[in-house]
């Protein structure tokens, strides 16, 4: 799962960098990271401009390289008293951002989270999903006020994911936040935006809360919802199966007591993969000469 949340994270930085490109072509972008040039210094700390507002850096973040005409990355939102302020640290994530986070204190107009920064992230109470409590993570949605200019999170994730799915296409392969698991599905964020569910009768692996995983638009229904898949669609699903088949067998050194007599049980305890898929899988490594057939198992041929 670890090269996973790996690529995951990269796939981020990614997003991250396009975001803040977008930041420097459209003017100040309050809750995601500006290039802004240094403008002059005070008793409080530096002075930037974006050319519509002149915000202050904190003694606490000026480095001692920083010099006046310089233009430096920081990430902008507003303080304790609605002042717009930069940070040279970095928040868990950027409005836009589906983060997990950690409750810190919970009050009767909402609940504060940890995101890396000075102040808290607020939860306003009418944006929760259900009640909160301390020291217990959330999947938060980062977002940003209009009209206060204040960013906030929400824990009302659907509601908040992209309804336009036009974009996307059955087979397509997207990367996956898991949100929540419910009697009949697993539900995640997709690509950072949209919202779907992999069906519990369809998953092979364990898969918990907070994990980061690819997987492939299986069904785009009528309804806009959309049905997910951890196994590439056709063919390509079948050849993965077997390149697995192999590599478990390598390991076991040669021989595995499982065969398509064996229950669904034990396939999935071994390969976590559905009967019909190892059936499928196995057939084709066998017309290849890569694998025989025993009465008790099978093994890789020698």
């Amino acid at each position: 799962m670890s090269d996973i949340k790996n690529a995951w994270t990269n796939s981020r930085k990614i997003a991250q960098g396009k975001q803040r490109a977008r930041g420097q072509k459209n003017g100040l972008q309050i809750g995601r990271y500006n290039h802004l040039v240094i403008e002059s210094r005070s008793d409080f700390g530096l002075y930037l401009s974006s050319h519509e507002e002149r915000i202050l850096l904190p003694n606490k973040y000026v480095s001692s390289e920083f010099n006046i005409g310089d233009s430096i990355e920081v990430f902008v939102y507003t303080d304790s008293e609605d002042r717009l302020v930069a940070t040279t640290l970095n928040p868990a994530g950027i409005v836009g951002d589906f983060v997990f986070l950690k409750a810190k204190d919970v009050a009767s107009f909402g609940t504060f989270m940890e995101w890396g920064l000075e102040k808290d992230l607020l939860i306003p109470k009418n944006a929760q999903q259900d009640s909160m409590s301390p020291g217990e993570k959330y999947l938060t949605k980062i977002c940003l006020d209009q009209k206060t200019q204040r960013v906030y999170g929400t824990t009302q994730i659907s509601v908040n994911c992209d309804q336009n799915i036009k974009g996307l296409k059955v087979g397509q392969q997207v990367d996956l936040i898991i949100h929540s698991i419910t009697k009949i599905g697993i539900m995640a964020v997709i690509n950072n935006r949209y919202y779907g569910m992999l069906y519990l009768n369809e998953i092979y692996q364990d898969l918990s809360i907070g994990d980061t995983c690819t997987g492939y638009i299986m069904r785009v229904r009528e309804d806009k919802k959309i049905d997910l898949t951890l196994k590439k669609p056709g063919y390509e699903s079948v050849k993965g199966s077997a390149q697995k088949i192999v590599t478990v067998l390598k390991k076991a050194g040669g021989f595995i007591p499982c065969y398509d007599k064996s229950s669904p049980e034990d396939i999935k305890k071994f390969f976590s993969m559905s009967k019909k898929e190892f059936k499928k899988a196995v057939g084709g490594l066998y017309k290849k000469g890569i694998l025989e057939l025993k009465k008790d198992g099978i093994s890789l041929k020698k």
